[in-house]
């Protein structure tokens, strides 16, 4: 199995993001994701870093799964908890070990801060390969149900 080199997104990752985010959509919600809408939102966060970064793995110079975080304070914790959203692995490259090399990143980098107190993420309640993906890392269902209003995605 060729290595999968894990790195921090930079500004010309954007297009590729924007595509893997859109496809994700699809295939987890059957969601057509308004690309100029996604292009933005992405945009956004390479202008603001305090919204979060994403991380990308790369497999023979090409890019074969991504990942972003984002930030929630903890006053019960003092900390900030990261947030592991746009999970994407293209369907090529998948039970190769790529979310494995990214989550771990992520963790080495978790365990060598005292600002960020626990990793959380969200999927789709049929995405059971995802779930069970997650488990197997050593990640646990969170005693919390999830409840939303989400004016940004009206039909």
């Amino acid at each position: 199995m060729t290595a999968i080199d894990i790195r921090k997104a930079v500004k010309d990752d954007i297009e590729t993001i924007v595509a893997n985010n859109r496809a994700m959509a699809k295939e987890t919600e059957d969601r057509a994701l308004d690309e100029a809408m996604v292009l933005a939102g992405t945009r956004n966060l390479f202008n603001d870093p305090q919204k979060g970064f994403y991380l990308m793995a790369e497999q023979n110079g090409r890019i074969v799964g991504q990942l972003m975080i984002t930030s929630e304070w903890s006053d019960w914790r003092n900390a900030d908890i990261w947030w592991i959203q746009s999970v994407y692995v293209l369907p090529a490259a998948r039970k190769q070990g790529v979310f494995r090399k990214l989550y771990q990143q992520l963790m080495s980098e978790v365990k060598s801060r005292d600002d960020i107190c626990g990793l959380r993420l969200y999927t789709v309640k049929s995405n059971r390969n995802a779930q069970a993906t997650y488990l197997a890392l050593g990640m646990q269902k969170a005693k919390y149900e999830m409840f939303e209003v989400d004016l940004s995605l009206r039909p």
